[in-house]
């Protein structure tokens, strides 16, 4: 068996700089050929992507998988509508914290595991204020700073 290159990692750093990342899950998504070849050449973009119930399973939805460029007339839509596979428990304990004001459940992270499957990271968020976004990106330079002082 072939062992797997874990070079694979789409982030949505906006997520991040947008909402405070509560609570994180990994799902495997429902892809078709074509799309897990595109992944496979990081032409995948999860910044405009949300997630959303839908009779009891979780969807991803604005994401962006590019048309697989040797796929011929067998290629995928680019922004199609994919099923999120969890456990039924995980899925349970989403939609009960879903149900709070102000949580969103947000796509953070698109990887390629050591089996060689496609993942997804999704994390239920809180919105951030404008004064916690400030604070982040403060936090941010000194990190930066420290880190050009310890280069010297």
């Amino acid at each position: 068996m072939a062992k797997f290159q874990n070079k694979i990692s789409i982030k949505n750093k906006k997520a991040y700089f947008d909402y405070e990342i509560l609570d994180e899950y990994v799902a495997g998504i429902q892809l078709l050929g074509t799309e897990v070849k595109s992944v496979r050449e990081s032409k995948a973009s999860i910044k405009e992507a949300y997630c959303y119930f839908d009779e009891g399973e979780i969807f991803i939805k604005g994401m962006s998988i590019s048309e697989y460029s040797h796929g011929g007339y067998i290629n995928h839509s680019t922004y199609r509508l994919r099923k999120l596979l969890l456990n039924r428990r995980e899925i349970s304990k989403i939609e009960k914290k879903l149900k709070d004001k102000g949580i969103s459940l947000l796509p953070l992270l698109l990887f390629i595991n050591e089996k060689g499957l496609i993942k997804l990271k999704i994390g239920l968020g809180k919105g951030k204020k404008l004064f916690d976004k400030r604070e982040s990106l403060k936090k941010q330079d000194v990190k930066k700073d420290i880190a050009r002082i310890l280069k010297k």
